[in-house]
């Protein structure tokens, strides 16, 4: 790692400071409210249906808000190359707020509607679409060149925090009542809002280059033939999406925790928090260390690393071995994670990088929400703990395998901006 940076170096940005005020707390916002609707949602379909049936309900919601992603990325990342950034980003948190204040309203009825609740699910899910690529393009031009790992370091940061804030504010408040819960995130998705509207009149210039006049599908074509052309970025973008497809063992830890360590729900939960303990230290000594050379080897290292603790998650009968197991798989994801987005956001010049970024964040979505599905049908086949061992495995052959077909990504060393045209 390079050496000491000042922690407070992004934050003298006053641009960086407001959007990642309104960046955290939206993501908190987020993950609160996904607890809250989630219990809704199966709280009101155990009203007429089974246990089977109301879980497959709440797994609905999130094939709601994937699907608009799925279908318009491309379309938000070419917007977000042809409009100003932050006006697309204030959008966005809008539309969220709206979402949220009619949970809460849909959560304050006797029997909500849970047809209404499918459908401003769906607007939240497009709401999040276009807010991504708008964010993640936006992000480098609110800072120096030279603190833009520090900047990239505390978004993740940002993200995990809300990972971790979110679930815990939402059960809490969600015992209280559903309706106080959706209430508090539409409370802070104001908070977000406003903070966006701030940043709104700051100096600074978010609009992409003018030479992004082309149609929509020529705009979309530019980018796919960008990343398949840029090796550097496809191969970080494409190692992430395997590595966690293969190598995540988050749906596994139920039965982990009923079956293999016999540790209880009491025990699921802890399991489910050291990762994200893992991965949120690894991304704070990021943001006081980034890392600045041989990054394509760190990227690389990260992924075999986390395939390696996966595989001994899987083998280990300790649970002290095991929750060790999984605070270095997320601490090593998190590596990865800092490298891809160094390589999306540095790397991808500024005309490209709202498509670059659309692409990315689908794929990782993609990557999480098929992580899941391959986890169980491994599991069907193989049993459970030889799931986590096809995965652990699978993760550390997919980056011998990237390293030999991606010679530009175990290659970069030091990123640098592309030179403007």
């Amino acid at each position: 790692m390079s050496e000491a940076i000042s922690p407070h170096a992004v934050f003298r940005h006053r641009a960086f400071t407001t959007y990642w005020l309104s960046r955290i707390t939206g993501n908190i916002a987020t993950f609160l409210q996904g607890v809250a609707i989630g219990w809704v949602v199966y709280s009101t379909a155990r009203l007429t249906l089974d246990e089977a049936e109301s879980m497959f309900l709440v797994g609905m919601l999130g094939l709601v808000q994937f699907l608009p992603m799925f279908a318009l990325a491309l379309v938000a990342g070419a917007v977000a190359d042809r409009y100003d950034r932050r006006s697309i980003f204030l959008s966005c948190i809008l539309l969220q707020l709206f979402c949220s204040l009619a949970f809460t309203w849909l959560a304050a009825e006797a029997t909500p509607s849970l047809p209404l609740i499918f459908i401003v699910s769906a607007f939240f899910g497009i709401s999040r679409t276009f807010a991504m690529p708008a964010a993640m393009a936006m992000s480098p031009t609110l800072v120096p060149a030279e603190v833009l790992p520090g900047a990239i370091a505390w978004n993740t940061l940002g993200v995990q925090g809300g990972m971790i804030l979110g679930p815990w504010l939402g059960g809490l408040l969600t015992a209280d009542s559903p309706v106080v819960a959706n209430a508090s995130a539409a409370l802070l998705y104001l908070f977000s809002l406003l903070a966006a509207l701030w940043l709104y009149y700051l100096p600074v210039n978010t609009r992409p280059p003018a030479s992004n006049n082309g149609s929509r599908l020529t705009m979309i074509r530019e980018g796919l033939f960008y990343i398949w052309g840029s090796k550097a970025v496809f191969g970080a973008i494409s190692l992430d999406l395997f590595a966690v497809l293969l190598g995540g063992v988050t749906a596994l830890l139920p039965a982990f925790a009923k079956d293999v360590l016999d540790i209880g729900p009491e025990g699921f939960g802890q399991l489910r928090s050291v990762f994200a303990l893992g991965a949120g230290s690894m991304t704070l000594l990021l943001a006081f260390y980034p890392l600045r050379r041989r990054l394509g080897y760190w990227m690389l290292g990260g992924v075999a690393l986390f395939g390696l603790a996966t595989l001994v998650f899987a083998l280990s009968r300790s649970v002290l071995l095991s929750m060790m197991a999984l605070m270095v798989a997320g601490a090593a994801d998190s590596i990865s994670v800092f490298v891809r987005q160094n390589l999306v956001q540095i790397l991808t010049p500024n005309a490209m990088r709202g498509r670059v970024s659309a692409v990315s964040g689908l794929f990782i979505s993609a990557s999480n929400e098929l992580g899941e599905f391959e986890s169980g049908v491994a599991a069907r086949f193989l049993g459970v703990v030889g799931s986590a061992i096809f995965g652990g495995l699978g993760a550390i052959a997919v980056t011998l395998l990237w390293a030999k077909l991606f010679p530009a990504l175990r290659e970069a060393d030091r990123l640098q901006p592309p030179a403007p045209h």
